[in-house]
């Protein structure tokens, strides 16, 4: 009787298994040990993982794919940071080639920091354009922080180095003349949406570590501009920053209280 191979071997071996018709995993079924039926629920459940995950994302090109199908050059966008004290508001533009096969990308609130870190270079790599735009603390100040995420908007569509034919917004309109396809938490519904919530995500908290450099005392690396006790405790010690949003409640009071002693 021949030797059955050690369940570390055979770990290995059925590494690489993407199919859940490969016929090595028949042969992992007869195996009566008890440590082979667990690797074998193993691959069962990381198989049938990466297929829901596939399949989600498939969904997910959905408003793509029929754009792509009238020979559209389509862009996604959307932005972080409008709820923040301080920090700007940072919008992405991103235009998907119809080859795009990244299936995590994902609307990035449901991502992990290292999620997003890892799948911001891939996009970046994939994309056939990507732009940012910023709509700083200051003129949020002036003409309020809806609007400024529009001029924000704008300006990343403007940026992108090739000129998309359709635009898809997460639930904002944007002032350029080209036809748009608006929807509610659109970062979970397109995969161009999604691409640009993780590149504006990640280039702002980028952004706000080196202003947590500059300004030390806020915990800007952490909070990435939104009023935790720490950022609150800051401004009432340290006063308000140029990157201040000084039109925003605790900020305004901070500066009144500190215009009054």
């Amino acid at each position: 009787m021949a030797k059955q191979p050690s369940l570390a071997s055979l770990k290995q071996e059925l590494a690489d298994v993407t199919s859940l018709a490969d016929p090595r995993l028949d042969v992992l079924a007869t195996d009566s040990r008890k440590g082979a039926q667990l690797l074998l629920t193993q691959i069962k459940r990381r198989l049938n993982k990466q297929a829901e995950a596939e399949a989600a994302f498939q969904e997910r090109l959905h408003y793509e794919r029929d754009l792509w199908a009238m020979g559209k050059l389509v862009a996604g966008i959307d932005e972080v940071g409008r709820g923040p004290l301080a920090g700007p508001v940072v919008t992405s533009a991103v235009i998907l080639p119809q080859s795009f096969d990244i299936p995590l990308v994902n609307d990035s609130k449901q991502l992990t920091p290292k999620e997003r870190e890892r799948l911001y270079p891939l996009i970046l790599a994939q994309a056939t354009a990507v732009s940012i735009g910023i709509g700083s603390s200051e003129l949020i100040d002036q003409i309020n922080i809806y609007q400024a995420t529009r001029v924000a908007m704008q300006r990343a569509v403007l940026g992108l180095g090739v000129a998309p034919q359709h635009l898809i917004v997460d639930a904002m309109q944007i002032p350029v003349d080209l036809p748009q396809t608006r929807l509610i938490k659109g970062d979970a519904k397109s995969a161009s949406v999604a691409a640009a919530s993780i590149v504006a995500k990640v280039y702002r908290d980028h952004l706000m570590d080196t202003y947590d450099r500059l300004y030390p005392g806020y915990g800007f690396k952490k909070n990435a501009g939104y009023g935790t006790d720490e950022h609150l405790a800051g401004l009432t010690d340290r006063g308000v920053t140029p990157i201040h949003r000084k039109t925003f409640s605790p900020v305004q009071k901070i500066i009144a209280a500190q215009s009054r002693s």
